[in-house]
């Protein structure tokens, strides 16, 4: 993250730099101008410096600029969007170390390319206001960014969980239960467990936990399953393993101060998720599963039990494993959310490797596809027919698409009147490779099925879950049709 001083010696630079090139002067010519050395200069430049207010002086007469354009915010119309960059809370406190960006690089493709790249930043900045997208919005997908860059796989982490384990001298598979986990945060860490206070406040289901510094508590709410508990207590081992003093305090975050807080979230859920399911175990397990000649779903629900994880971890996980080890990074994850009545649904989390797959939250006012395992499977669990988690699985090809994904749902059942129910899905893209790994892609027991992203866009005229009619398809349609017409008239 850069510092106030950073951004100063940046923003001076890049100014510098700019007037520079802008009156054709050479580094060389501009040292004989001002009296300066060269060297000094390229330091400035560069940001690595910042001139004495006698050398600012002594540049700004030699670039025919006064003293206060070159201190200020203030720049020509030409450059004011990059300078609105560079002085953004957004750009301090952005990550571009952690995505191989240099700011040195950055400044000079600035410098370089001032009003092609100044147009596409003014282009962003007024996206971002019209669609109010937040600092927030921005640093979340700056993650899913950095997830896809690394294959969603963090190799430094595996190692350090192995680590960690060694130094804890703890075995690859955990026994099931709490107890040693919260042995270690208690003796290794001095922190104690308390599963009563946070309950008596009237807090939303989302805040699960609570640590408090000053007192080195850990709050858990009461009434969770232990699989829930096991990840909290894991996520708490990794901030204390790592040190990271850049973290959030509660289970969901409610504030995102800057990038750092959101990224040691996430590594130290991804932490927690290969310290209960052994990167080498579970992949023992996948690869056997995978090299079946029959679909066998029971054998994910064992997994459940056998890691004590939830899910949500689970899938996860595996959306880890397979990029890595099997090269199968065509996939996407997802979280579904439904409302009590079943009418509307919204993707709570999403990641996609590779590309953007279908489906993703494209459209928050349009009805997804009711054809998906991902709804389906939030209908049984509604049915309360079974009881616990239940695993469901399809192929899924999509309308007017060469595109097949095997899609793989997990939903756990609930009362009738629980409230909201939500899936989790991983899908993979059926290609030569995935048939290769799954081999029981072929079993005629793997349910296949025509799907869409959204009925609103949707073709499948006898599709029997349609919820609205193909509108945005039809509008489409009608502005076709006009095209042709007007084609028609021309061609007279």
């Amino acid at each position: 993250m850069l510092t106030d001083a950073d951004v100063v010696k940046l923003l001076f630079g890049f100014k510098l730099k700019h007037l520079r090139t802008e009156r054709g002067l050479g580094l060389e010519e501009l040292a004989a101008e001002s009296g300066l050395s060269k060297s000094y200069i390229h330091d400035l430049e560069k940001g690595k410096k910042y001139p004495k207010v006698d050398k600012i002086h002594t540049l700004a007469r030699s670039l025919g600029v006064d003293y206060d354009y070159m201190v200020s915010q203030r720049a020509s119309r030409a450059i004011q969007p990059v300078v609105n960059l560079l002085t953004s809370e957004v750009f301090r406190e952005f990550p571009l170390d952690d995505f191989g960006i240099s700011t040195n690089k950055l400044i000079e493709l600035l410098v370089n390319t001032p009003e092609r790249v100044t147009a596409f930043i003014s282009t962003i900045s007024q996206m971002i206001r019209h669609f109010q997208v937040s600092r927030e919005h921005l640093y979340f997908t700056a993650l899913r960014s950095f997830q896809n860059l690394k294959n969603n796989y963090f190799e430094e982490l595996e190692v350090a969980v192995r680590e960690f384990r060694q130094q804890s001298t703890l075995p690859n598979l955990l026994p099931n239960g709490t107890d040693v986990l919260e042995e270690v945060l208690k003796k290794e860490y001095g922190i104690l467990i308390d599963r009563e206070r946070l309950s008596k406040f009237d807090l939303p289901g989302s805040c699960r936990s609570f640590f408090a510094q000053k007192s080195r508590t850990l709050y858990i709410r009461n009434g969770l399953t232990q699989a829930q508990e096991r990840f909290l207590l894991g996520r708490e081992l990794a901030f204390q393993y790592f040190l990271w003093t850049e973290r959030p305090f509660e289970t969901r975050i409610i504030e995102v101060p800057n990038f750092e807080v959101l990224f040691n979230n996430y590594r130290a859920s991804y932490f927690s998720s290969a310290l209960l399911m052994d990167e080498q175990e579970l992949l023992k397990d996948l690869r056997s599963w995978a090299n079946s000649l029959t679909w066998n779903p029971k054998a994910l629900q064992q997994w459940l039990d056998k890691y004590d994880v939830t899910p949500e971890m689970l899938l996860q996980r595996l959306s880890n494993l397979l990029p890595y080890h099997l090269g199968l990074s065509d996939l996407f994850f997802l979280r579904l959310q439904s409302s009590p009545d079943l009418e509307h649904y919204r993707m709570t989390k999403e990641l996609h490797l590779d590309r953007l797959h279908s489906p993703y939250a494209n459209a928050l006012n349009e009805h997804y596809c009711r054809r998906w395992v991902s709804v389906n499977i939030i209908k049984q669990a509604r049915q309360g027919r079974s009881k616990g988690i239940i695993v469901d699985a399809q192929l899924s090809s999509y309308w007017n698409s060469d595109d097949v994904y095997f899609c793989l749902s997990m939903a756990r059942s609930k009362a009738p009147n629980s409230g909201k129910l939500s899936s989790v899905t991983i899908g993979l893209l059926v290609n030569e490779q995935l048939r290769e790994a799954f081999r029981f892609l072929n079993d005629p027991d793997l349910p296949k099925r025509l799907v869409h992203t959204t009925c609103e866009r949707c073709g499948i005229t006898d599709c029997e879950a349609r919820a609205r009619p193909p509108l945005i398809l039809e509008e489409k349609s009608d502005d076709e049709a006009l095209m042709d017409n007007l084609r028609a008239l021309n061609d007279e």
